[in-house]
């Protein structure tokens, strides 16, 4: 009895774990939609809203950012599709991921860990007060999307 018991709440706990898992996973997009089996390399993973306005050192930051991360993370950090995954997404989270994740991800690159892209590499050129911008620009747009 007890280990039908045990059987049945490891059951249970595999069940919950692997649909938070599958929930968690981006979605498919195609010209800006979303779909369940057509991936479009290079299109965006999320689907970004946009804050009616930024901070200033906001907008400081989503220039650093186009100069700097867009080419691999997309447009307002949407991830692309087969090359970086999206800023913008629960994973990111400042609970999960704070703002030191950001610093040490540029200065120091990031193995991979969450996503199937590989590794990212560190980030020459960019200074401690560079990070701090772009972070804030993606917690603006966190927040925007209801991370917070």
């Amino acid at each position: 009895m007890r280990r039908a018991i045990i059987l049945l709440a490891v059951i249970v706990i595999v069940i919950v774990i692997g649909g938070f898992a599958y929930a968690m996973w981006p979605a498919k997009v195609q010209n800006g939609q979303s779909t369940a089996d057509t991936p479009v390399p290079g299109g965006a993973i999320a689907n970004v809203i946009l804050p009616d306005t930024f901070t200033q050192n906001a907008q400081i930051g989503k220039r650093a950012f186009e100069m700097n991360c867009a080419s691999c993370h997309g447009i307002n950090a949407a991830g692309q599709e087969g090359i970086a995954p999206p800023l913008v997404h629960i994973i990111y989270e400042p609970s999960h991921h704070a703002d030191e994740s950001f610093q040490r991800a540029v200065a120091l690159g990031v193995r991979a860990h969450h996503w199937p892209f590989g590794d990212m590499p560190a980030v020459e050129g960019l200074t401690r007060g560079d990070v701090t911008l772009i972070t804030t620009y993606i917690r603006e747009l966190q927040r925007a999307n209801g991370i917070n």
